[in-house]
């Protein structure tokens, strides 16, 4: 099959084929300096916990499964293996004591720090080796993409800087 470069159509499933490529490649890079950011290892789903506490400090477990889409049960399994290396920590809900708030602890930010400081690195390596018209389509094409996501899901809460400094928990 075929497909004509001026059916939108194709054009989509084009740059949603690109961007699966990236991910994986991405995945790739990641995996390759794994080493140098922890001896913790933390598996993809619990490093997806991270990033929500990161961005939605004190959130309770049903709010943070809603947010990965998975049950209950299976993210308090993530987070009991968070809280057993000391990346997060649970606390009472000082509203509702019955409710249990999950915040990531200074070691858990320190680690989010140190991954993304060195994911930073590779991807400052690898987009300094494209041609400048290439950076700048990248650039326009990644706006497009968080401006699409943001348009479905709503504005995503930034993250923590790299600039910062780990704030403390």
């Amino acid at each position: 099959m075929t497909l004509d470069p001026a059916d939108p159509h194709s054009r989509s499933q084009d740059a949603a084929e690109a961007a699966r490529d990236v991910i994986e490649l991405l995945d790739i890079l990641w995996e390759h300096g794994r080493d140098a950011v922890s001896t913790a290892p933390v598996s993809s789903s619990q490093l997806r916990v991270m990033y929500v506490l990161d961005r939605g400090e004190g959130i309770n477990l049903r709010t943070l499964s809603e947010a990965l889409g998975a049950t209950p049960s299976s993210v308090s399994r993530l987070c009991d293996r968070l809280q057993a290396v000391g990346f997060v920590r649970r606390g009472s809900n000082p509203v509702s004591r019955r409710e249990v708030e999950l915040r990531l602890t200074t070691r858990g930010r320190s680690h989010l720090y140190t991954l993304r400081a060195r994911r930073e690195e590779v991807l400052l390596a690898t987009v300094a080796k494209m041609e400048p018209g290439a950076r700048g389509a990248l650039l326009d094409g990644l706006a497009g993409f968080r401006k699409a996501v943001d348009d479905e899901t709503g504005p995503v809460q930034p993250r923590m800087e790299l600039r910062d400094t780990p704030r403390s928990a």
